[in-house]
């Protein structure tokens, strides 16, 4: 991941891959009550105008509804003319046409601010001037990462925002590297957080994305702290240092040792059945051109996992 986009690359990469975790907040910001296995519907981010391209963080179908969330690391003063530029093209791409009149539905939109100040709006608002002299108010709520504790984020199942949890303590960087008792403090805190993550994931029978959370976490941290190495391994450390082992990695690792094993009954080479996975992983090859390609026969070539 890029530095410069390091935040976007983490916002998007749960967006993409972990899409569960936007439930939480669509149901938080707009006040729905989405169940957690809810069908997403992943839109395309791209959006061609006659001027150009348009490209959204994330853009989102739930039923018959559109969502639209903007990631903000820092407070952009043109943020909501932006927002009207982005949410009128995903309305004009998703127009339907009945009765032979046009509906341009805008979709439901919201700003994810990772760092906020005092003059951060609630809400993002444009007054619309139409021709026939009509004044409509569009109002985009936003959401600070820092008004949500600890607590609430786990509360709430907010897990997309603890990536972004390190960013309050950005301005005591050089008093954490100077200051053991208060690196404690955080190290500690961080400590309950992976404690909290785990047992959040496993409740909802989602161990196996316990590792990818961390991985964002000290993704985030990691650019945060980059100037303060002690920090920073405080961290990686308390973060990685003791990852537990999830039930899906271990049903892997002991799939693993027996096809092993039982490549080496059958005389079969360690890497002549990793080849045959490869092969067949690719989808591409049939099991007759697996055996012409290793020389094994038909039979041991389903016996390896």
């Amino acid at each position: 991941m890029n530095n410069n986009t390091i935040f976007d690359d983490v916002f998007r990469t749960m967006v993409e891959k972990m899409t569960y975790l936007v439930v939480p907040l669509i149901n938080e910001v707009f006040h729905t009550a989405y169940p957690e296995d809810v069908k997403i519907v992943q839109l395309r981010n791209e959006h061609q105008l006659e001027d150009g391209e348009i490209i959204t963080d994330s853009c989102l179908r739930i039923g018959d509804m559109l969502y639209h969330i903007e990631c903000q690391s820092l407070d952009d003063e043109t943020m909501a003319v932006r927002m009207v530029e982005y949410d009128f093209a995903i309305a004009l791409e998703h127009r339907k046409k009945v009765d032979g009149r046009y509906c341009v539905e805008f979709p439901r939109s919201c700003v994810l601010y990772l760092r906020s100040g005092k003059r951060t709006p609630d809400f993002l608002e444009v007054e619309l001037i139409l021709p026939d002299s009509q004044m409509c108010v569009y109002r985009v709520p936003t959401v600070k990462v820092e008004h949500y504790t600890k607590d609430s984020i786990f509360e709430k199942k907010l897990l997309m925002l603890l990536p972004f949890y390190i960013m309050r303590y950005e301005k005591q960087k050089e008093i954490l590297d100077q200051d053991e008792e208060k690196l404690k403090i955080l190290l500690d805190e961080y400590a309950d957080i992976q404690r909290k993550l785990h047992e959040s994931l496993q409740n909802q029978d989602m161990e196996e994305y316990y590792t990818d959370m961390v991985s964002f976490i000290t993704k985030v941290s990691d650019y945060i702290f980059r100037d303060s190495e002690k920090t920073k391994k405080g961290l990686e450390k308390t973060m990685g240092g003791e990852v537990l082992e999830l039930e899906s990695e271990k049903l892997i690792r002991k799939g693993r040792q027996q096809g092993i094993q039982q490549g080496m009954q059958q005389g079969i080479q360690t890497n002549t059945a990793e080849t045959v996975i490869r092969m067949r992983n690719t989808g591409k090859f049939t099991e007759e051109d697996i055996s012409l390609a290793t020389g094994l026969g038909l039979e041991a070539i389903r016996k390896i996992k």
